[in-house]
This record gives C-alpha cells, sequence and structure tokens, in this order.
C-alpha cells in the first residue's frame, strides 16, 4: 500500500485543516482568483475543490491516496457538484489542455526536497503561458518531513525569475498545525523562457 493512504488508514493526517484554507478564501474573495481552468494538485480530500466548485471554477483535482479520492467523489456528489477527480502519480499526469492557474497548498512540503525540481517543472509544464501559481509554502522551522520546510529562498531559487514572475508585495502569512506557518504567493508563468 502506499505510503500516503497508509497515512489516512491510520488516521496520521494532520496537514488536513478539516475545511477550506483561508489563504484561498482570500484569493477567492480578493478577485485575484477567479473562475478558470484551475489544477490541484496533491488534493487530499479537496475541500477546496468542493469551494471551487461551488464557484463556478473548472477544477481537476489529483491525488495519489485512493480513500483521499475517494472522500473528495463522495463530498461533491453529495453536494450536486462537478469536478475532475483523479487518482494518479504527478510525476506521470500528463493534461489534455493547459491550465489558466494551479493552487499548490500542500503538495510541493510533502515530495522529498530532491523531487522538487522535477515538481517546479510539472508544474511550468501544466501550465498556460501568463499562467498563475498560487502557492503556499510551508514553514517548519526543522530540518527533516513531511512536511518539508519550504525556505523562500530556496523557493525564489526553485521557481526561477527566467520562468517565473514573483509579486512585488509581501507573502501572506496562514497559520497552520503546531506552530507551523505557511506563506502565500501568486506567481506568474513568463510567457517566453529568457536566456
Amino acid at each position: 500500500m502506499d505510503a500516503w493512504e497508509e497515512r489516512y488508514q491510520r488516521g496520521e493526517t494532520g496537514w488536513d485543516r478539516g475545511g477550506v484554507s483561508p489563504a484561498l478564501l482570500h484569493w477567492l474573495e480578493s478577485g485575484e482568483l477567479q473562475p478558470c481552468r484551475l489544477l490541484v494538485p496533491g488534493c487530499g480530500r479537496g475541500y477546496e475543490i468542493v469551494e471551487l466548485a461551488k464557484r463556478g471554477f473548472a477544477v481537476t483535482a489529483i491525488d495519489i491516496a485512493p480513500s483521499a479520492v475517494a472522500f473528495l467523489q463522495q463530498r461533491l456528489d453529495e453536494a450536486d457538484l462537478t469536478a475532475t477527480v483523479i487518482c494518479a502519480d504527478l510525476f506521470t499526469y500528463q493534461p489534455e489542455q493547459l491550465f489558466d492557474a494551479v493552487y499548490e497548498q500542500t503538495c510541493l512540503c510533502a515530495i522529498q526536497p530532491a523531487a522538487r525540481v522535477a515538481y517546479e517543472q510539472r508544474l511550468y509544464s501544466w501550465l498556460r503561458e501568463g499562467g498563475m501559481l498560487f502557492a503556499l509554502f510551508m514553514q517548519t522551522g526543522v530540518s527533516g518531513g513531511p512536511p518539508f520546510h519550504c525556505d523562500v529562498t530556496h523557493m525564489q531559487a526553485l521557481f526561477h525569475a527566467k520562468r517565473w514572475q514573483w509579486p512585488p508585495c509581501e507573502a501572506m502569512t496562514v497559520p497552520h498545525h503546531g506552530g507551523k506557518f505557511e506563506l502565500g504567493h501568486k506567481i506568474v508563468k513568463r510567457c517566453t523562457d529568457r536566456p
């Protein structure tokens, strides 16, 4: 059984807020994120997917854990909402059509740091030119994980300015369980790779 599925089976889901992230609600209510074709990688139980579907997004949600995907699909069915829900490995997933936006909440901090470059390449390939990455970078202040610490300097190197446009404003700070917090940034895929 996959390690993430085992965690769900044992109830070891400390990343699960039990509801929609305040960061997503902020981006929605501020108008920065409006209905579009949107991908949520590592969606977990998908509280955000339900909220996005309610607001008219064409949302695709992916997770590797079958029980998380089943939980999400049941919630969508109960609410009579539609989203594309996929149980798959993110590193092999390829959409038929590019997305306007990606909401990255707890996926980056869950994968091994050695896989981050490959994940950034996937994110870049999934977005259309000018597409937006709404990213929450987990701040744990400790080594090891998951969740793994996402140092902002390392994130700026990973999502390099040649490929991504970072915002001029300060990050949004979002409290999380156990004294952790996330830093929220809206990053835009540049229209062309610059030398």
